[in-house]
């Protein structure tokens, strides 16, 4: 186990009605103005909106709204926010959502007080010193970014999608988390959601570090839970206990407990971001494509997580079969699981046309440099083969 600092500093705040404490959990943070961001009208027509206005205004804390952030938050939105944040001298930014209303706060938390443009941080030209403090109320659990220091936002000028990660500014002061909030969620919302929470375990489970025993362990057992949580979901929408095991799940899985005293990978993710840059898809369904494909390339190259993966996870029973034979059925059921929930794992089906698969690697290059990953390290001539995989299997 390598050397790891961990801190969580958010509170979470768990559980039926607790939107209501919104207005308490700010004005004991000292905000005076807030600005919250969210996504779609459909926090005012199922009334959340007005609930946490009303919290808001009987804690004394004024509030200006900012709507309309899209899935894969753009860098045009970020400029917007940070505008009206000037405009309107709030010092407190509440997300309310999932994760593209959180990161595009983030992003605005980091560019409202920094003189430069924001995307200097996105790109690496500059680290940042301060972020105005950002609360969260989650309404779809995925993107973990409730618990994380993460951020991620999708440049379309440039075609760039790039996240950072600055934990110690960025990490939510609190994080409001009520089940209820999710049980009118579509369906397609909730299988991304759990493509991506998974993603995040698999991005820190596969890994060479050693001595990691533990760590793997709750790992696999989160991941099984997922799956397991999904399937009651799947017949069963309204279950609350499936909806709060999930939306907890989600939390853990990309809080940084998946990945202490590990090198982490990462690769899936970065593949999957320029899906998105180029095609607009839902992260999480590009990261069903993305994921078996990575996979299936690292299968012969290291195998031995993979291994694990397929009986600790997908429950192989590996009586009588070879390593190859175990990873090769192990992918397989992570296959049929994405299946399962309606979503498809090749990438000419997902896209509706022929993937610029030069042009991605070309992108990708430009963000990450000639390699990628850790648990097998990636040339770009590895990832364009890795992208000609998605697009046949």
């Amino acid at each position: 186990m390598e050397n790891f600092t961990f801190c969580s500093p958010t509170e979470f705040i768990f559980g039926r009605d607790t939107q209501s404490k919104a207005g308490t959990a700010l004005a004991s943070r000292g905000a005076t103005k807030v600005m919250i961001v969210y996504g779609s009208e459909r926090i005012r027509e199922t009334g959340l909106l007005q609930q946490v206005e009303d919290s808001l205004t009987a804690a004394g804390v004024l509030f200006v709204e900012y709507g309309g952030i899209q899935p894969n938050p753009t860098a045009e939105s970020v400029y917007k926010g940070i505008a009206l944040a000037l405009e309107q001298s709030v010092n407190f930014i509440l997300a309310v959502g999932g994760g593209s209303p959180i990161d595009a706060a983030k992003g605005i938390a980091l560019g409202a007080v920094y003189p430069g443009d924001f995307w200097d941080f996105y790109t690496g030209k500059e680290t940042p010193r301060f972020a105005l403090p950002v609360g969260v109320i989650l309404t779809i659990p995925a993107a973990g970014s409730e618990g994380s220091g993460n951020s991620v936002i999708t440049n379309e000028k440039t075609r760039q999608k790039i996240s950072v990660r600055y934990p110690g500014l960025l990490r939510p002061r609190f994080a409001i988390m009520n089940p209820e909030l999710t049980l009118s969620l579509p369906w397609n919302q909730t299988a991304y959601g759990v493509v991506d929470m998974m993603a995040h375990i698999y991005e820190r489970y596969f890994s060479n570090t050693t001595g990691t025993q533990l760590v793997d362990a709750y790992s696999e057992a989160i991941m099984r839970d997922v799956m397991d949580q999904a399937l009651t979901l799947r017949v069963d929408p309204d279950n609350y206990d499936a909806r709060a095991d999930m939306m907890w799940a989600g939390t853990l899985a990309h809080n940084g407990l998946c990945g202490v005293g590990k090198v982490e990978d990462w690769s899936s993710h970065r593949l999957e971001h320029e899906i998105s840059a180029f095609y607009g898809v839902a992260h999480g369904a590009g990261l069903a494509v993305m994921i078996p494909a990575w996979m299936t390339f690292c299968a012969s190259r290291n195998p031995d997580k993979l291994w694990r993966f397929a009986i600790n996870v997908m429950s192989v029973n590996p009586a009588g079969k070879t390593t190859d034979e175990i990873i090769d059925e192990g992918i397989s059921e992570l296959r049929n699981f994405y299946h399962g929930l309606g979503l498809t794992t090749n990438l000419r089906e997902l896209i509706g046309c022929e993937p610029d698969i030069d042009g991605m690697v070309e992108s990708l290059e430009r963000n990450v440099g000639k390699t990628l990953g850790n648990y097998v390290p990636l040339s770009m001539d590895d990832c364009r083969e890795i992208y000609r995989i998605a697009a046949a299997q």
